[in-house]
């Protein structure tokens, strides 16, 4: 277990003023910290220290532990962290999986629990709860997105993503807009490092493109054995797929790729460039999306500790929902489900000297939503 306490370093100006009462605030980070998908969790992590450091809170305590991208561990840690810590919020996991594993039994328990990342369908429709807020996307947001902007260029493509909930949600989401034919999908092994069968049926398929959500280490195999294939068929994803934490390793096979997300580092607007300087001061890199929706559920998080007592769970979950908070998306506001409704870009990958990194080029959705919400009885 690993605790970090907030210290009293003088706030951003984008942060909250002050804090309407000084109370004690116990909050559980549960994230992936080792394994293939440890960039992701170590970004999220960095930028929600990151942001209550930056907001002179000395009353917050964070307990940060991995869960090395396995559920039953995160399962554990999460009834130690209710039972034994007595964590008053939570927040941090990045995979579906693990969500799903935890976050049902979390707030049932009365456990508030942030999302930075992971958004699974099943927790936006039917069993949504008024103890989960979403600060990220819904699984299929990022996807339908590249559907969309995909019409315009392509009218076959083929289709893969890993064989969990986040995987089938993305599939579902990009053909949900995409209105060209499949030339073929699959779901892949979750942590899977060999694409040879995968590219080969892709070069036989007849596609003219490609649409992949591999996130962290898998989109890294992917894109490099993919660049040595020889196959010329375009790529697009995702920009869990081509995000700042996998283009190095990826390298100039990226380039010129068209990703989707609702963050890119050159968002115009205060708060993102207060966040990206904060960031790549303190730890001499680039932020990626995961950095960005974890900056952001901090700072809604330290915005509802201005309004409310986190003991008052009425009062702390509507201050909450009013997302009170300089987004580093610029607008953002929750929908009935305690989802968000944000706008969604399609960056390109480009490269800024010698680093890799993506720019915006179109909006492909304004205050998009999602489409499980009418199914939250909320």
């Amino acid at each position: 277990m690993r605790k970090f306490l907030a210290g009293g370093v003088a706030a951003l100006a984008l942060m909250t003023a002050g804090i309407a009462q000084a109370e004690p605030v116990k909050i559980g980070v549960i994230t992936t910290l080792s394994g293939g998908g440890a960039g992701l969790g170590v970004d999220m992590r960095d930028a929600f220290q990151l942001a209550i450091k930056q907001s002179g809170n000395s009353e917050i305590e964070l307990v940060v532990e991995d869960d090395a991208q396995k559920p039953e561990l995160a399962v554990q840690i999460a009834e130690k962290m209710i039972q034994s810590d007595k964590v008053d919020l939570m927040t941090g996991i990045i995979w579906s999986n693990l969500a799903m594993a935890v976050v049902p039994n979390a707030v049932a328990q009365d456990v508030i629990y942030l999302s930075p990342n992971a958004g699974p369908s099943a927790l936006a429709g039917a069993n949504c709860h008024p103890n989960y807020f979403n600060v990220a996307y819904q699984n299929d947001n990022f996807h339908e997105a590249m559907g969309e902007y995909d019409n315009k260029d392509y009218k076959k493509t083929f289709i893969l993503a890993p064989n969990y909930p986040a995987g089938k949600d993305a599939l579902t989401g990009f053909k949900r807009y995409y209105k060209g034919e499949l030339a073929g999908e699959v779901y892949t092994q979750v942590g899977q490092t060999d694409y040879a069968a995968e590219i080969a049926e892709i070069r036989a398929s007849g596609a003219d493109s490609v649409y992949f959500f591999l996130p962290g280490g898998m989109g890294i195999a992917f894109m490099k054995q993919y660049a040595q294939s020889g196959v010329a068929i375009p790529v697009t994803g995702p920009g869990f797929s081509f995000s700042q934490d996998v283009l190095p390793a990826i390298g100039d096979a990226a380039l010129g790729v068209k990703n989707s997300g609702t963050w890119a580092k050159d968002l115009d607007n205060p708060a993102n460039k207060a966040f990206v300087e904060a960031f790549q001061k303190e730890y001499n890199r680039l932020p990626s999306i995961y950095a960005a929706q974890s900056w952001d559920t901090a700072n809604l998080i330290l915005s509802a500790i201005g309004k409310a007592s986190v003991k008052d769970k009425d009062a702390f979950r509507a201050a909450l929902k009013e997302a009170d908070f300089a987004s580093v998306r610029g607008k953002f506001k929750f929908n009935t489900n305690n989802h968000p409704i944000q706008d969604i870009y399609v960056t390109e990958v480009v490269k800024e000297g010698d680093v890799l990194t993506n720019k915006i080029i179109a909006t492909a959705f304004t205050d998009h939503g999602d489409a499980y919400a009418d199914k939250c009885s909320m």
